[in-house]
């Protein structure tokens, strides 16, 4: 796994390259790439004033992810072996009147120490669908960055999908951050 990610372009480096300056806190930046063969990369970053473990144990919390994601309706960890963990999930979302569901068994390798979960799907009803979970901390804040790499099946129309995609991203960082946030002041 770790040789295709790094054949990947490295993580969205105008993200990150001068975010201290450029961004404030509470703030979501958002990138998309088109690639070849209809695949897409978008990429989501939010800062924000919480300590970045609160952020990694919601992100780790995989059978309860389904709760505070929007549009996941569920998951479920199916194995754990050291670092590496598989996870089944499913996403449902309206789309032009229409039901859409998608399905991925995901193997994630949690490297803590780097504030990186790193996924690639094992199976599922994409052609691609990878990426990683960052989370760190600079002299100004936290950040909580979504790097996703996805490509549609043949007749999946990724093109028009593509809007809806941008918006369940920052979304779904919206919602890891209103749980870490709850948890925080829970305690």
């Amino acid at each position: 796994m770790a040789q295709r990610l790094a054949s990947l372009p490295s993580p969205v480096p105008s993200l990150m390259a001068g975010a201290e300056a450029s961004c404030s806190l509470d703030t979501i930046q958002q990138e998309m790439e088109r690639l070849p063969q209809g695949a897409r990369r978008l990429a989501v970053q939010l800062r924000l004033d919480l300590e970045p473990q609160w952020l990694w144990a919601v992100l780790t919390d995989y059978d309860q992810l389904h709760r505070f994601i929007p549009n996941l309706a569920s998951s479920r960890q199916l194995w754990r072996q050291d670092n590496r963990v598989a996870v089944e999930q499913v996403g449902t979302q309206q789309f032009c009147g229409l039901r859409f569901s998608a399905r991925v068994r995901l193997e994630l390798s949690e490297e803590l120490e780097q504030g990186r979960l790193s996924f690639r799907m094992l199976d599922g009803d994409f052609r691609c669908f990878e990426g990683a979970w960052m989370v760190g901390a600079d002299s100004t804040s936290s950040w909580l960055l979504y790097d996703l790499t996805v490509q549609g099946k043949p007749g999946m129309p990724i093109g028009l999908i593509e809007q809806r995609l941008k918006d369940d991203l920052a979304n779904n960082l919206r919602g890891v951050q209103l749980e870490a946030q709850r948890r925080c002041l829970a305690g």
